[in-house]
C-alpha cells in the first residue's frame, strides 16, 4: 500500500492524469519519445493529496468557496489562505514521508530538485491552467523536499487557481494535485518553443523564446528572450535581444536573479543550428500527443533536456479535410452575426439545411471558398460580394492570395458573385412579389407543422431529412433570390451614385426607412405595442419587474389587467416566439420557450415610451425618407444630364423601397421551420429520458443530428461522448473564431485601407448614415441589458433577437457586421447612427464611456 504515494516518471504516461495529474503524465509520456531526454524524477500521487485533504477538514471551507462570485476577489483571497494553511498544517504521516524519501534515495538524497505541482485538470487539451498553480526551484534535501511538496499540493488553492476554476465552471472537489519532484538541470540556455505560431495559429511556423540560465526568466516574464521563428526547418526570422539577467540556482538550494555579462548580453542564446535541432525535437514530442504543444526545454552541455509539455488550448481548431492540400475558410458565424460557439446538434441540422457544404471546428462553421478564389473569373466576383458585406474579410481573403502559391490556379469555378458596379437584378418594382415570397414561405411552414405531426421515431428522422430537402428548395428559390438581390443591389447603386453626383455619403440609409415588409423591423415595434397593453396596469408592471419563474404568464391573469398584458404577450410570441438571440443554433433557447428574456425589453419600453409610440415612429420614418427622396431628385435635376439622373434615382428608389424589408424574411422562414424541427425533436428527446437512455432531455444537443437518430433506433447514447463533448463546448467559449482561417491553422486577419480617421478613433463599416454621442452600454447578454434613453448599445453581435433593444437606443456599435447584416438593416430602418465590424468593441470600450458614433464615415471616438 506505501508504494502507491510514489510512482516513478518512466512508470507513467498520459492515461494516468487521474493519479499523476496533467504536468506529471506528460512527462512520463514524453520519457517514452525516443530522442527526448528528460531530468529524472517521480510523482507523489494524488492518493496522498486526498489522504492529507481529509486530515485537513476543510469541506465546509470548500462549499463556501463553490457559492462565491468569481470576481469576488476579496472573499477568495481570504477563504483560499485559510484552506491553503490547514493543507500546510498537516504533518505528513510516516509512512507518506518514507515513500517519498525512499524515492528521492534513487536520485541522490542530497539531489538539487525541482518540486512542482501536477494537478488532475492541468495541462489539458482545452485548458491548460499554466502557472495555476506552484513551483519550486533548487530545493535541496529530504526535509526541504517534503516541506515543499505540502506547499505544491496547498498551492491547489492559490487565488489564482480558485478564480480559474470558478470562472471555468469546475468544482474544486473534482480536481486532485499530484506533485512531481525532478533532478534539477542547470542549463547554459532555457525557454519555451510553441510548436505552432501562438499569434496567428499557423501550425507550420514555430516559435522558439531563449535566454541565459534557468527558464523561469522567460515564464516569468522577467526577460526580454530571444525570439526565433522557423519554418520548413529554417530559421526565417531572430530577434535577438539584450539580456541583462537570468536566474540562477543557488549551491545551497533556491535561485537568484544574477547580472549577464555585458559582452555577452546582446549575443544569441541559442545557434541557428541549435534552434533548427531543438524544433525537430518537438515536431516529435508534437506527434507524439498528436496536438501543438507549448514546450519547457533547457539546453545542458549543448543536450537539449525537456522538462514540461503541454497542449496550446488557444489556437482555433482546423477543419478537418481529411486531405493535405491547401484551404481557405470563410467564417459562417461572422456572416450570419452570431460568433457564439454552436452545440453539435445545431451545427449539424445547420449543415444539414445550408446551400453549400460547412466545415465544423471550435463550435463554429466556415465555408471552404479555395476554389472561389482560384479562378480569376469567380474571384473577382466574390471579393466585391465578399468586400460589400465584410471589408475585413475581404482584405483577410486578399492578403493569403498575395501568398505565392498558397491558392492554386485552376479553371474557372463560375461566378461568385455580382460583378463590381453591376446592374441590379431584372425583377420589376412591384411590391405583389414579396407578397407572394412571403405567402409562399408561410404556405411551406404550415405545410411542415401539418405533416409533422404524426411523426415520431426513426420515422421522424426521415421525415425531417426529407424537410431538410424542402427547406434548401426554399432558400434557392430563383425569385426570391433574385427580390434579395434587387433591394441589395439597388442599394449599392443609390451609395454609389449618390456620392459621385452628389458627393453625399450613404443616401440610402434615409431612403430606406420605414421600408414595408421587414419583419424584423416590424417585431421591435411590435413590442412597444405590448408594452402600451401593459403601461396602464401598475400591479402588471410591479410583477413583471419581479419575474424569473417561465411560468409566469399563467399568474398574470390573476391581476388586474393582467389577463390583457399576458394575451399581448401571448400574441406576439404566436408571431415572434421562434426567436432568440444566436437563433442560427437550434439548441437556444427560443423566446416561446424562455419568455422572461423578453420582460426586461418589455419594461424598458414601459418605462422610456409614451404611447402610440410604434405608429409614429414608423410614420416618422416614412416622411424622412420622402423628405429626403424629394431632395435628392431635386437636387439632381439641377445637374447636367440631371433628368436622365433623377429618373434613373427615382426607380432604384422605388426599387429598393420595395425589395430591402424582404432582406430579413428568408431568415425569418428558416427560424420559423427550425422551431418545428426543434419541438419535435425535443419530444424525441423526452422519451428517451422516459426509457432510461439518457438523464436529461438537453443531452441530445451535444449529438449531431445522425447519432440522435441512431440513439432513436438504438436506445444506446455513449455517455462519456456526451460529457466530452459538454467539455469541449466549454472551452469553446475560450476561443475568438477567426474571420479567415486557413488550413495551416493561421487565423488571416484584415484590416481597413481608409485614410481621414482621426487617431486613436475605432474604425468600422459604416451601416447607417448621422452621427450621435452618448453613454455607452456594453451589453453581451439581451437579458442583462439596462437601457436609457440616448444610449449606444455596444456589443459583439446583433442578429435578430436582439431587435427588442434596438427601439430604446440612440446608436448601435457592434464587433461583427456588414452593409447588409441584420444588425445593420434594422439600425437603418429605426434611423440609428451605427458602425459594424468594429474589433474588439466590447474590450475597447468601458460601458458607462460617452462614445461619439460616426455612422455616415464608419468610426467610434471614445471620448474624454
Amino acid at each position: 500500500m506505501i508504494e502507491q504515494y510514489v510512482w516513478d516518471l518512466q512508470e507513467v504516461d498520459e492515461t494516468r492524469v487521474a493519479v499523476v495529474g496533467g504536468k506529471g503524465a506528460h512527462l512520463g509520456g514524453l520519457t517514452r519519445i525516443e530522442g527526448v531526454r528528460v531530468p529524472a524524477g517521480f510523482c507523489v500521487t494524488t492518493d496522498a493529496f486526498r489522504r492529507i485533504v481529509a486530515e485537513a477538514s476543510i469541506d465546509d471551507r470548500l462549499d463556501q468557496l463553490s457559492c462565491l462570485d468569481p470576481d469576488d476577489r476579496e472573499a477568495i483571497r481570504t477563504l483560499s489562505a485559510q484552506v491553503r494553511r490547514a493543507i500546510e498544517g498537516i504533518a505528513i504521516p510516516g509512512d507518506l514521508a518514507g515513500a517519498i524519501t525512499r524515492a528521492l534515495a534513487r536520485l541522490g538524497e542530497q539531489a538539487a530538485c525541482a518540486v512542482r505541482s501536477s494537478a488532475t485538470a492541468e495541462d489539458l487539451p482545452t485548458a491548460s491552467f499554466a502557472g495555476q498553480q506552484d513551483t519550486y526551484l533548487n530545493v535541496v534535501g529530504p526535509a526541504a523536499i517534503l516541506r515543499h511538496v505540502s506547499r505544491c499540493w496547498a498551492s491547489l488553492f492559490t487565488e489564482r487557481a480558485v478564480t480559474y476554476r470558478q470562472r471555468n465552471g469546475i468544482d474544486h472537489r473534482t480536481v486532485h494535485m499530484a506533485v512531481v519532484v525532478q533532478r534539477m538541470a542547470f542549463p547554459h540556455a532555457a525557454g519555451v518553443l510553441f510548436t505552432a505560431d501562438p499569434v496567428t495559429g499557423n501550425r507550420k511556423v514555430t516559435t522558439v523564446e531563449a535566454s541565459f540560465g534557468l527558464g523561469e526568466a522567460v515564464v516569468s516574464g522577467l526577460v526580454n528572450p530571444d525570439v526565433f521563428t522557423v519554418r520548413n526547418g529554417e530559421v526565417v526570422a531572430r530577434a535577438v535581444t539584450a539580456k541583462q539577467c537570468a536566474i540562477r540556482a543557488l549551491p545551497g538550494g533556491g535561485t537568484r536573479e544574477v547580472a549577464v555579462d555585458p559582452q555577452r548580453q546582446e549575443q544569441p542564446a541559442l545557434t541557428d543550428a541549435q534552434v533548427v535541432r531543438l524544433v525537430q525535437l518537438g515536431r516529435r514530442i508534437e506527434a507524439h500527443f498528436g496536438c501543438p504543444q507549448d514546450i519547457e526545454w533547457c539546453l545542458v552541455d549543448d543536450d537539449f533536456q525537456v522538462v514540461q509539455s503541454r497542449p496550446i488550448t488557444t489556437l482555433f481548431p482546423v477543419p478537418e479535410t481529411g486531405d493535405q492540400e491547401n484551404h481557405v475558410y470563410v467564417s459562417v458565424g461572422h456572416g450570419q452575426m452570431m460568433t457564439d460557439p454552436m452545440k453539435p446538434l445545431g451545427l449539424s441540422v445547420w449543415q444539414l439545411t445550408a446551400m453549400v457544404p460547412m466545415l465544423a471546428a471550435g463550435g463554429r462553421l466556415f465555408v471552404d471558398v479555395t476554389r472561389r478564389l482560384a479562378s480569376p473569373a469567380s474571384r473577382a466576383g466574390f471579393l466585391e460580394l465578399t468586400g460589400r458585406s465584410d471589408p475585413l474579410v475581404r482584405d483577410a481573403l486578399e492578403t493569403v492570395l498575395d501568398r505565392d502559391g498558397f491558392v492554386p490556379s485552376l479553371p474557372d469555378a463560375g461566378p461568385g458573385g455580382p460583378p463590381a458596379g453591376g446592374a441590379p437584378a431584372p425583377v420589376e418594382t412591384d411590391p405583389a412579389i414579396v407578397t407572394e415570397l412571403i405567402e409562399r414561405s408561410q404556405a411551406s411552414v404550415a405545410a411542415l407543422e401539418r405533416d409533422i405531426r404524426t411523426k415520431t421515431g426513426p420515422a421522424l428522422f426521415d421525415f425531417l431529412l426529407a424537410a431538410f430537402e424542402e427547406h434548401k428548395h426554399v432558400l434557392s428559390d430563383p425569385l426570391s433570390h433574385q427580390a434579395l438581390m434587387a433591394g441589395m443591389e439597388a442599394t449599392w447603386w443609390l451609395n454609389d451614385r449618390l456620392l459621385e453626383w452628389l458627393g453625399e455619403r450613404n443616401a440610402a440609409d434615409t431612403l430606406t426607412l420605414s421600408a414595408p415588409d421587414n419583419v424584423t423591423s416590424e417585431m421591435g415595434l411590435a413590442l412597444l405595442d405590448v408594452a402600451d397593453v401593459i403601461r396602464p396596469h401598475p400591479e402588471v408592471v410591479a410583477f413583471l419587474e419581479g419575474v424569473e419563474d417561465e411560468g409566469f404568464l399563467d399568474e398574470l391573469a390573476k391581476l388586474p389587467g393582467g389577463t390583457e398584458a399576458r394575451d399581448a404577450i401571448e400574441a406576439y410570441l404566436d408571431r415572434y416566439g421562434m426567436r432568440c438571440v444566436g437563433e442560427i443554433d437550434i439548441t437556444r433557447p427560443r423566446w416561446r420557450e424562455r419568455p422572461t428574456t423578453l420582460v426586461p425589453a418589455i419594461l424598458d419600453n414601459v418605462r422610456n415610451f409614451e404611447p402610440g409610440a410604434a405608429g409614429r415612429r414608423f410614420e416618422e420614418g416614412r416622411q424622412k425618407a420622402r423628405e429626403k427622396e424629394r431632395d435628392v431628385l431635386s437636387r439632381l435635376r439641377a445637374l447636367p444630364d440631371g433628368d436622365r439622373k433623377a429618373d434613373e434615382t427615382k426607380r432604384m428608389i422605388d426599387r429598393v423601397r420595395t425589395f430591402i424589408g424582404y432582406r430579413e424574411y428568408p431568415k425569418y422562414g428558416i427560424v420559423s421551420r427550425s422551431f418545428v424541427y426543434k419541438r419535435a425533436l425535443l419530444e424525441e428527446a423526452e422519451r428517451l429520458v422516459r426509457a432510461d437512455v439518457i438523464p436529461e432531455r438537453e443531452d441530445v444537443f451535444y449529438l449531431t443530428f445522425q447519432e440522435f437518430h441512431d440513439a432513436v433506433r438504438s436506445h444506446q447514447v455513449d455517455d462519456q461522448l456526451i460529457q466530452q463533448r459538454k467539455e469541449a463546448f466549454r472551452s469553446y467559449h475560450a476561443l475568438t473564431p477567426p474571420r479567415v482561417l486557413t488550413s495551416d491553422g493561421e487565423a488571416v486577419t484584415g484590416v481597413y485601407r481608409r485614410d481621414g480617421v482621426p487617431a486613436g478613433a475605432l474604425i468600422g463599416v459604416p451601416v447607417s448614415a448621422g452621427t450621435i454621442e452618448g453613454r455607452a452600454r456594453v451589453v453581451l447578454d439581451v437579458a442583462e441589458a439596462d437601457l436609457e434613453p440616448g444610449d449606444i448599445l455596444v456589443t459583439a453581435f446583433t442578429d435578430p433577437g436582439w431587435t427588442p433593444l434596438f427601439v430604446g437606443v440612440a446608436g448601435l456599435v457592434t464587433e461583427v457586421g456588414g452593409l447588409m447584416s441584420h444588425g445593420a438593416v434594422i439600425a437603418r430602418e429605426y434611423g440609428l447612427p451605427a458602425v459594424v465590424g468594429v474589433e474588439r468593441a466590447t474590450r475597447l470600450i468601458r460601458d458607462g464611456q460617452r462614445i461619439r458614433v460616426h455612422g455616415t464615415d464608419g468610426y467610434v471616438e471614445v471620448l474624454p
